[in-house]
This record gives structure tokens, C-alpha cells and sequence, in this order.
């Protein structure tokens, strides 16, 4: 008999929020170039302006509320993806086909991305105050503070804005990053080159993150823009979708899609280095 160690419910959720507090700078400014109107400055560009104009801890706007997402989404979808992959796998003693990691994974998503919608809400409105005028601000003091204003001011409902399109996009980037990461750290150990140690680790997630950001990027404009927008968008998510593709060209739908790989591949890259040393150093013991 064989003892290996799997992963908790919630190493998942801890690891992608340990992530985000690092990667959480490339996400507001990827927020800001999604919501131009028109393409006036790249990431290089919007990143001083930021730091010009509110300073450096502007860059961690929103903080709370990236980490209240993390808590909640990848928390719930990591959750459900690992609990049902262990548990098949020990039923079918072999690893599962990829079809199976991506259906799973996209239910994982759906779900995750359903139950994380209001923080993402708060997170997006949050990270974009900082380029609007003084008065048009919303200046939510905290995630918690978004949360209870939203309701008062907006209602419950408004909180599940952008519901359908984070949901969509929490399947497609779960399909690319758990089903991928499982799949390629599978194909770099058969190899039998590399053993299952940090590099493999390193070099599953990279392509994980690819994947992700190539598969999700057109939902999560239209995304960001639902959720950021106070009245402009009272369209359907088609409509809005058709919109930018007559106003703005098929290239609105990969705005900002460089920054999104800077941001997404490194929160990847870092959620699954720190899920796979908390799952070898606290990871629930099983005997095969």
C-alpha cells in the first residue's frame, strides 16, 4: 500500500487568495484599460497615470473585496472541482479523462462564479473609482461597506448584475485552469523527465494560465463593463455583445488581453505552487 496526500476543501480558496494579495496590482489596472471607452493608454501607460495621480497604494484598490471574491468563488469552485475529482478517481483507481476534468470543472465555475458575483461586483466598482472624478465616485470604504451600499442603494438584485456573463466566465476559466493544470502536470509526468515537484508544478500552471485567459477574456470584458456601468448597459448580454463588435471592432472583446495574462497567468502560476506545498505539508492523508 501506497500513502499519498490530497488536497482539503478549502486549500483551494486560501491559495487563490494568498495569490491574489500579489497579483492584485495587475488586476486594477487590467479593470481600468477593459472600461476606456476608447484605446487612449496601454498598461504601461495606465499604471503611471495611477500612481501619478492617487499614488502608489492606489494600485491596491480594492483589496478587500479581490480577497472576499477569492474567499468565496475559487473557494467554492476548487471546493466542488477537487471533492468529486478525488473521490471518482478513487472509484475508478486511474486518472479521470480530460472530458470528465472539464465537465466537472466548468460546473465547479458555474457555480463558483454564481456565488462570487456580489464581491466581484464591489471588486470591479472598487479598482475603477480610482480614474474617475471626485464626484462620481462611489468611495466604498471596504468590500462589506460595497456589499451593504449596493443593497441599500441599488437593491439586492443589483448585486447579481453581471451574474449570467461572471458564471460563464468562471466555467471557461476553471475549464482552463483546474482541467488544464490536472491534464498537463499528468502529460509532464509520464514523461518521466520530471518527478512531482515545483518545477512541474510551475511549468502545468503556466500553460493552465494560457489557456484560461485565451478562453475567458471576451466574457470577461463584457463582464466588466455590466458590472462597472450604472445605467449605459440596460441591454441584454447579446446586445451588448453586438455593440462593442459594431462600435468598437472584434478586437473590443481581447481589450486589455496582455494584462490579463500578466495578471491571470501568475495568479495561476502562484495559486497552485502554494495549493500543492499546502497539500504536501497539510494535505489529508490517503492510503492507495
Amino acid at each position: 500500500m501506497q500513502e499519498s496526500r490530497s488536497s482539503r476543501w478549502y486549500f483551494g480558496g486560501v491559495s487563490s487568495t494568498a495569490a491574489a494579495c500579489v497579483t492584485h496590482p495587475l488586476d486594477l489596472i487590467k479593470v481600468h484599460l477593459q472600461t476606456q471607452q476608447e484605446v487612449k493608454m496601454r498598461m504601461i501607460g495606465m499604471t503611471l497615470n495611477v500612481v501619478r495621480r492617487e499614488g502608489f497604494l492606489a494600485l491596491y484598490s480594492g483589496l478587500t473585496a479581490s480577497l472576499c471574491r477569492q474567499m468565496t468563488y475559487s473557494s467554492s469552485r476548487f471546493a466542488i472541482y477537487e471533492t468529486v475529482r478525488d473521490k471518482m478517481k478513487r472509484k475508478t483507481k486511474g486518472p479521470l479523462p480530460f472530458y470528465q476534468k472539464a465537465l466537472l470543472a466548468a460546473f465547479g465555475g458555474l457555480m463558483g462564479g454564481f456565488i462570487g458575483t456580489p464581491a466581484d461586483l464591489v471588486n470591479v466598482r472598487m479598482q475603477n473609482d480610482v480614474k474617475l472624478a471626485a464626484e462620481l465616485r462611489r468611495n466604498y470604504a471596504h468590500a462589506f461597506d460595497g456589499l451593504l451600499r449596493v443593497c441599500k442603494e441599488e437593491g439586492l438584485r443589483k448585486l447579481f448584475s453581471g451574474a449570467t456573463m461572471a458564471s460563464s466566465r468562471g466555467a471557461l476559466v476553471s475549464v482552463g485552469q483546474l482541467a488544464c493544470y490536472d491534464q498537463s502536470k499528468e502529460l509532464v509526468l509520464a514523461t518521466g523527465y520530471l518527478t512531482d515537484n515545483i518545477l512541474t508544478h510551475f511549468l502545468a500552471s503556466v500553460f493552465a494560465g494560457g489557456c484560461a485567459t485565451i478562453l475567458c477574456q471576451p466574457l470577461d470584458v463584457i463582464k466588466t463593463r455590466l458590472m462597472n456601468s450604472k445605467a449605459e448597459y440596460r441591454v441584454s448580454v447579446l446586445t451588448l455583445a453586438y455593440l462593442l463588435y459594431f462600435f468598437l471592432g472584434p478586437n473590443a472583446f481581447y481589450k486589455g488581453l496582455a494584462p490579463a495574462g500578466i495578471r491571470l497567468i501568475p495568479h495561476t502560476v502562484l495559486t497552485f505552487i502554494f495549493l500543492e506545498q499546502l497539500k504536501q505539508h497539510f494535505g489529508e492523508m490517503v492510503v492507495t
